[in-house]
């Protein structure tokens, strides 16, 4: 990142936002975890029970703690997204990148490949993973990973067309500069803060992608907990315990808001959109 975007960051009120959400949901999780009973214990002396300092956000139909469910299943998420869509978009980038700079068939290849795997609607390609590998962890990872390869190489290699066309890309190539020195050293360090940006979106599409195949029972499976399965298990105590909902949605929406807010913030800082305002 550029000294001049990292200033606009440092200036931009949705950066500090975004990191302080996220920072202070990483600091819950981790005191959940160490001061609450287990997301599984059945241990609360009643069911439905309403928030108190022992249960701070009820207790659920199973006599399990509402809070430490919903940190664990946070943790669960975030585990779930570095597991696949980190990999995913490196894949991707990679991908793309090479299909940029090499040109010629390969990239031909490459980008017919990628519109063959964008020509299928992205639930349908879930299901038929999840029918495979079976409602879980494994299948939702695999369904994420998949997921972000070929966004990320359209992406790269766009990046990276540009880029081959610069000035400083043809003169190292007329000094005998080799391709993989021009990849490396030219095109992936002028062309990653775009990349970057599209991983902090993708992420917040990914974790609510994740929630969504949960809320329908194809990821995480009970008894370990998930922000979408417990959305899911909420609906139908929402007249006798509103409470039960609120952790869980309160998270979900948390995480989305604050990478659209960070991802909202370094676009504006790339661009120079924040010195306009």
């Amino acid at each position: 990142m550029s000294g001049r975007t990292g200033r606009a960051l440092a200036r931009d009120w949705r950066c500090w936002l975004a990191l302080g959400l996220l920072a202070a949901l990483g600091a819950l999780t981790v005191i959940a975890w160490a001061t609450l009973p287990g997301p599984v214990e059945q241990t609360a002396p009643g069911r439905l029970l309403g928030p108190s300092l022992a249960h701070p956000l009820g207790t659920d139909e199973l006599r399990r703690d509402v809070a430490a469910r919903t940190f664990a299943g946070l943790r669960g998420s975030a585990v779930v997204l570095a597991a696949a869509v980190v990999p995913g978009a490196l894949a991707g980038a990679a991908l793309g990148m090479a299909a940029g700079v090499i040109g010629r068939w390969f990239d031909g290849l490459v980008m017919r490949l990628v519109d063959v795997w964008l020509a299928f609607p992205g639930l349908l390609l879930a299901l038929g993973i999840l029918a495979v590998t079976g409602p879980g962890k494994t299948g939702v990872g695999l369904t994420l990973f998949l997921f972000m390869v070929p966004s990320f190489a359209r992406l790269a290699r766009g990046q990276a067309r540009a880029e081959m066309t610069r000035d400083y890309v043809l003169a190292a190539r007329a000094l005998g500069a080799s391709t993989p020195r021009i990849a490396v050293v030219h095109v992936v360090r002028n062309a990653w803060e775009p990349l970057a940006t599209h991983l902090a979106l993708m992420l917040g599409v990914a974790f609510f992608i994740e929630a969504a195949l949960s809320f329908l029972g194809l990821g995480v499976q009970a008894p370990e907990p998930s922000l979408g399965g417990m959305v899911n298990a909420s609906r139908q105590y929402l007249r006798e315990a509103p409470f039960y909902l609120i952790g869980p949605a309160a998270v979900l929406t948390a995480v989305v808001l604050s990478l659209n807010l960070l991802v909202d913030a370094v676009q504006d800082a790339a661009s120079g959109g924040l010195r306009r305002r």
